[in-house]
């Protein structure tokens, strides 16, 4: 079974999250948009877009998004079968939160790393 694809997104928590955003956009780059973050598309070898990104944003400190994780950061991993691998991580005593999601966005859940780390695991919507 495939784990782990790729990195769907990075993000973290800062004390002034506007501050912050704008730092990335004028030093960096980053085309931060009104939503608190931006979608990096995904090329091949040759610059070619190809299908998929990754998304990368700035929340509030103190948002209890990445509870019951105490960093200031979560990344979030595509994989492609969500429900086997959290089956596999619990066979495997991982601490596998009970919690899964189902959007239009894809199948989201939830690890937390032997550091106290919640890690997101993300199988995109089919297509994708």
């Amino acid at each position: 079974m495939k784990r782990v694809t790729g990195i769907g997104g990075i993000f973290f928590h800062a004390k002034d999250p506007v501050a912050l955003r704008a730092w990335y956009q004028q030093h960096l780059g980053i085309d931060v948009q009104a939503w608190g973050g931006a979608a990096f598309t995904w090329a091949d070898d040759a610059g070619k877009p190809t299908t998929g990104t990754t998304i990368w944003s700035i929340g509030t400190a103190g948002s209890d998004h990445f509870a019951p994780g105490t960093a200031s950061f979560m990344i979030n991993y595509r994989v492609a079968d969500l429900h086997a691998l959290l089956q596999a991580l619990r066979d495997e005593g991982c601490n596998v939160l009970d919690k899964t999601d189902d959007s239009e966005y894809g199948k989201f859940g939830w690890v937390v790393d032997p550091e106290g780390n919640k890690v997101e695991l993300w199988e995109p919507p089919a297509g994708q």
